[in-house]
């Protein structure tokens, strides 16, 4: 899909659901991991996660949702996800509540592995841990380095 046929697309979706023109600009951005696509308030442009654009079952979902944040900015009702104006507008048109998942996120591995000497709890870390400032949450006993990849 081209950014001519998402600006088309989304105009559609707009006068269809809503009832309303959308008068901005619909932009791809490829930079997007975590979300399906942002509202950009300051130009009130809507960018859509290029990754779903090859997943038509959750796109028209994500552009409800993008387009209630634009509508709603626009006359004056409640734009942020915790406003109940939001959530009765969403609901109205059948937009998705979050973006799916789809493998997007960065995994962080871990690379130190903490055992209490005590206890026994395991300690699974990112970052090496200082164990003569850190205990064991559980009982208080020393933390021991176990592995380290």
């Amino acid at each position: 899909m081209t950014q001519k046929e998402l600006q088309a697309l989304i105009e559609q979706v707009s006068l269809e659901y809503f009832h309303r023109p959308f008068v901005h600009r619909a932009i791809i951005n490829k930079r997007l991991r975590t979300t399906g696509g942002r509202y950009r308030m300051d130009n009130h442009n809507i960018e859509i996660n290029a990754h779903f654009l090859k997943r038509p079952e959750d796109l028209l979902g994500i552009i409800k949702h993008e387009l209630c944040h634009y509508h709603l900015h626009l006359t004056g009702g409640g734009y942020q996800h915790r406003d109940r104006d939001f959530k009765l507008l969403l609901a109205q048109v059948g937009g998705s509540r979050y973006a799916p998942d789809i493998g997007l996120r960065q995994k962080k591995s871990i690379h130190y592995l903490y055992r209490c000497t005590n206890c026994g709890k395991v300690y699974p870390r990112v970052r090496r841990l200082n164990v003569r400032k850190y205990v064991c949450g559980q009982c208080r006993g020393k933390l021991r380095l176990v592995e380290h990849k």
